[in-house]
């Protein structure tokens, strides 16, 4: 089957692909040190700001929230930084703080990345598969799908589906996930790069 990939958006690929390349280096370099804080990012940014999500991951540092555990309610509901669903957003982070023995263990074993996609995606509370693969592409893992309805929404206009597929259950993630990478396959474009192309279209810039 061959896809649509429009020559506006090879263009704009093309003007992004440095910094497209260069992040998913930044990922890679990402030192064990801040796997923590990395994950309590993924935590916060489900349907929130990743600039505010951002901003609370280095308030969280300073403070040292993983030796302290601290409450960080009062950082998430700041009008300055808010982050949707603070009350249950907090009670995430903390409770990952608690898992974390359990975490790093998996994490630097020799599963493979989709073996510990999975785990995370079943142990940590707040994590499905979009954003087990979203903190694992963000400390370096390559080719994880990272769908969203952004995503998918661009899936569709290069004609990866007639419409907006749910992803609402493992099967449909990962049929979903099956035709995204036929579909850079097809382009003959790394599956992480145009993840991260597709995002970077709608933020207007190239983020985590």
């Amino acid at each position: 089957m061959r896809y649509n990939f429009p020559q506006p958006l090879r263009k704009e690929f093309q003007r992004l692909k440095p910094a497209i390349k260069s992040r998913l280096e930044d990922f890679r370099a990402v030192p064990t040190t801040e796997y923590f804080y990395e994950m309590c990012f993924c935590l916060c940014t489900p349907q929130s700001k990743a600039e505010h999500a951002d901003i609370v991951v280095k308030l969280l540092k300073q403070g040292d929230f993983h030796r302290t555990g601290f409450d960080p309610m009062p950082l998430l509901r700041d009008p300055a930084h808010y982050i949707r669903f603070h009350t249950t957003k907090a009670k995430r982070l903390l409770a990952a703080r608690e898992q974390w023995s359990e975490t790093s263990f998996i994490l630097a074993s020799n599963k493979t990345a989709e073996e510990k996609r999975e785990w995370l995606a079943e142990n940590i509370n707040g994590f499905g598969w979009k954003e087990a693969s979203h903190y694992l592409r963000n400390i370096g893992y390559r080719n994880l799908p990272i769908l969203d309805r952004h995503i998918l929404k661009h899936l569709v206009r290069c004609g990866v589906f007639p419409e907006v597929p749910s992803i609402g259950t493992r099967k449909r993630y990962f049929e979903a996930a099956g035709a995204f990478q036929r579909f850079a396959d097809d382009i003959g474009i790394p599956l992480d790069e145009v993840d991260l192309f597709f995002w970077a279209l709608e933020a207007g810039l190239v983020l985590k």
